[in-house]
């Protein structure tokens, strides 16, 4: 049974948590929007619906629900080919329908595949991209969109090219707010005079400050004073008419269109993907260990599409990035996520204007800091110590994260990790010992605990490998299950190879359900050899020890 949850119980600490994410939120909803070729309050309306509805459905305590920069462009090339938007809000609508499917049809369940090193690795390469990305918004050069992940520009450039080109663009002005905005939000929880006022996130003051020294510049005249084009800007209605047109529906005569159906299949996939993903990571991140029910969460995000798009939204996901800063701010429940939402919904009818005073580099400041947490040494120093079958598919998936996209890294990093079972598994099938008599040598092969079809042609050639005349005893006495493949393998060997080369084959804890009778022995003196043998060698050591101590 599903625990009851008080959403009131924390108010504090989550509405904290929730004005971070709000902060960090706004900029990315636009930008994203911007960049799919969309409407600038379709991002906003996802935002909205991503957090009150998606907020309120979800069962996860972390995660932060909005339009994803995974999608941006799948979403522009959909509007592009269809030439409308209201075409493309019916693939939305569509999408999720199928979501709301897959979640009843418990397709949420693939999530406990997802192993934990290419969970970090993806963690640790989004906090780099966040870096990477910030970087050239924090000293003012505001040329790439909020929100972008990708490592190839739309200009053909790439992240590291874009970073040199920085230091052509380089705003003095965003320099010393984000300079300002970095030592508030590193000392605001670390000076003790200040913990009466711990309640108010320090992203806040930051914002505050970053506004209230841009506002001193412009007033004096000052150089350092930011320009309009790198601060947040928020479409501003004139009219009650002109914000109505911000609704859109979506246009249900497209339903007949096949490309509609493909657009709203593909965005099906991705989004529940990247949801699935985002999850995952944030119950890694709750300090809590609290578990999210998948399938509820594909549900939540089902409805949460379609609203969305009956509204003129975009189509959403759970979002690493705002999951991430969630985390950080001190989130204790789901209600810090609605109270993100709720805060969005609430500015952008009332207090465009002051909004759109917020300096791009105050907000890059906050998210580099995120970044940073998710991809601190100590992660890369943990998977490290932990020997190179968690390191390397952890560092894979991390290098492919920030070089492809977060699909692609993960997928690479569970295909090297499943590659590291199946040669794990290969190797653990079975041990192999040989033990020299002067009657001749004894080979014992002690099956594991589970022997699969995977195992079949490491012990053919085990087999293959031994010599004629040998004595072989084969011990299946911890094994709980032996694939038929390899039992056909041992009951061949045994019947017919064996004979044919005079290799005494014995056959130790093997179940009636196998159909391999148990040997009574190979040979009696075998095993009084052996123990002649032992007696030998220790009055051996003990004459060696007794002349040792004659010379010293």
């Amino acid at each position: 049974m599903t625990k009851k949850i008080n959403l009131f119980a924390n108010l504090k600490s989550d509405f904290a948590s929730g004005l971070v994410v709000f902060l960090v939120a706004l900029p990315l909803c636009l930008g994203i929007a911007m960049a799919s070729g969309a409407p600038l309050f379709s991002g906003i309306i996802a935002g909205v619906i991503g957090g009150i509805v998606v907020g309120y459905l979800s069962q996860s305590h972390i995660s932060v629900s909005g339009p994803a920069a995974g999608l941006t462009a799948i979403i522009l090339t959909a509007i592009t080919d269809f030439g409308a938007f209201d075409v493309f809000l019916m693939s939305v609508f569509i999408a999720g329908l199928i979501q709301l499917a897959l979640g009843f049809l418990k397709a949420g369940s693939i999530s406990n595949y997802f192993p934990t090193n290419v969970i970090e690795g993806m963690l640790a390469g989004i906090g780099i991209i966040i870096i990477l990305k910030q970087l050239p918004h924090a000293f003012g050069y505001d040329a790439d969109f909020e929100g972008d992940q990708a490592f190839i520009q739309n200009d053909g450039s790439n992240t590291f090219s874009f970073l040199f080109d920085l230091l052509n663009h380089i705003q003095l002005g965003a320099v010393v707010i984000s300079l300002v905005s970095l030592v508030i939000l590193i000392s605001w929880d670390k000076i003790s005079f200040l913990k009466n006022l711990k309640l108010v996130p320090g992203a806040l003051i930051a914002v505050i400050a970053g506004v209230v020294l841009n506002e001193i510049f412009v007033s004096s005249g000052s150089s350092l004073a930011i320009a309009k084009e790198h601060l947040v800007s928020l479409p501003v209605p004139k009219s009650f008419d002109e914000f109505k047109s911000i609704l859109i529906l979506p246009d249900f005569g497209a339903v007949t269109n096949p490309k509609v159906w493909v657009v709203a299949l593909t965005i099906a996939i991705v989004a529940s993907i990247e949801t699935l993903l985002c999850i995952e990571a944030a119950d890694r991140m709750d300090v809590q260990k609290r578990y999210t029910n998948t399938n509820v969460e594909l549900r939540a995000q089902g409805i949460g599409n379609i609203l969305s798009s009956l509204l003129g939204g975009l189509p959403m996901t759970s979002v690493v990035v705002r999951s991430s800063a969630n985390n950080n701010a001190g989130a204790k429940s789901k209600m810090s996520a609605i109270i993100h939402g709720v805060l969005l919904l609430i500015s952008v009818l009332s207090i465009p204007s002051i909004l759109n005073k917020i300096p791009l580099a105050t907000l890059a400041t906050v998210l580099i800091l995120v970044g940073y947490k998710l991809a601190k040494p100590a992660t890369f120093i943990h998977f490290w110590q932990k020997g190179k079958y968690q390191f390397v598919p952890f560092i894979a998936t991390l290098v492919f994260v920030v070089a492809t996209d977060l699909l692609k890294g993960v997928a690479l990093g569970i295909i090297i990790s499943i590659i590291f079972v199946l040669r794990g598994n290969l190797k653990r099938a079975y041990s192999f010992k040989k033990e020299e008599y002067e009657d001749g040598d004894v080979i014992h092969i002690d099956l594991a605990q589970e022997v699969s079809f995977l195992n079949k042609a490491a012990i053919k050639l085990t087999l293959s490998e031994i010599p004629q005349n040998s004595k072989v005893i084969i011990n299946a006495h911890d094994t709980e299950y032996i694939a038929h493949d390899v039992l056909d393998l041992i009951r061949e060997f045994k019947e017919t190879r064996a004979i044919d080369e005079n290799i005494k084959v014995k056959l130790k804890g093997f179940k009636k359900a196998y159909q391999l009778e148990n040997s009574p022995d190979i040979n009696n003196h075998v095993s009084i050899e052996h123990y002649y043998d032992v007696a030998k060698r220790a009055l051996v050591k003990k004459e060696v020890v007794k002349e040792d101590f004659k010379t010293n």
